[in-house]
């Protein structure tokens, strides 16, 4: 019911004192954030499917979770839709699908059987993965970012790691036999795996602005990608295995490329404060 008479303000409308209006939102700004919604839905599936001894679809919902988590910031950028929300939502969204999702998968598959000493690979791996994601967003924040940060990650980026620690999954969907020797070798593999995150290992990334690709070698290599995927769907594990293992064999030529350019095995950089824990640890 109206009231007949609008309220007397004698020093004319007051908006302010009315409390905030509510605005539209434009939906671009909520599709990055929804993406990310699903990703975190997506791991925390195939941490139930785990559980549930539904190994298989585990493992494709925690990848198809770093692949969506992968993807959304992109697309807020495309989208013009970045935001400090959904900067927060992202980064909760990392320590989820590259770190937790993956550790519980492999545990339950994997690492079970070495009893307290598997828990303790997960744990490792867990934690250096959200060490690897607060060094990475502390770093994405300066200001003044040093010319080599276009080129190469400090480490091994968590997305690839989720990737790298489900190894013992893929392997044992190819019929190895999973024993508790399986399961100790698993678990060192997993904490190498944590290593190579917090390390400062240079590790290539393929962003930089510099790089260039011959005008004949874009078709071979669009065919290629085809047959990737092509491979991808049909022979998935065999495939993922062969992924892991060119990916950990081009770490040290990564290594190799960054000290013939900077006389360094490690990226190091000059302690200039202590704003932050030991310059990004």
């Amino acid at each position: 019911m109206e009231t007949p008479f609008p309220p007397f303000e004698p020093n004319g409308p007051n908006d302010a004192a009315r409390g905030p209006r509510l605005r539209e939102i434009p939906l671009r700004l909520v599709v990055p954030n929804l993406i990310t919604i699903l990703a975190i839905c997506a791991g925390l599936t195939g941490i139930r499917l785990a559980f549930e001894s539904r190994y298989e679809l585990a493992v494709i919902m925690v990848l198809l979770a770093a692949f969506l988590d992968g993807i959304d910031g992109r697309i807020a950028r495309l989208m013009k839709a970045t935001s400090k929300f959904g900067a927060q939502m992202d980064s909760l969204a990392d320590i989820v699908n590259f770190g937790v999702a993956p550790a519980l998968v492999v545990y339950v598959f994997a690492l079970d059987s070495a009893r307290s000493i598997g828990w303790i690979a997960a744990l490792i791996y867990a934690i250096a993965a959200g060490l690897r994601l607060a060094r990475f967003n502390v770093m994405a924040e300066r200001e003044n970012r040093a010319p080599w940060q276009s080129e190469y990650f400090v480490g091994v980026p968590a997305p690839a790691g989720a990737m790298l620690v489900l190894l013992p999954v893929y392997l044992g969907f190819l019929g190895l036999t999973e024993d508790r020797t399986f399961a100790y070798i698993s678990s060192a593999y997993t904490v190498l795996i944590a290593f190579l995150l917090i390390s400062r290992l240079p590790v290539w990334s393929g962003k930089s602005e510099g790089s260039r690709l011959r005008r004949d070698l874009v078709l071979p290599l669009m065919l290629g990608v085809v047959l990737y995927v092509a491979l991808l769907m049909s022979f998935t594990w065999e495939v993922m295995v062969f992924t892991v293992i060119v990916y950990l064999l081009s770490l040290p030529f990564g290594a190799r490329r960054w000290r013939l350019k900077y006389g360094t095995l490690t990226i190091e950089e000059p302690g200039d404060g202590d704003d932050d824990i030991g310059r990004h640890i």
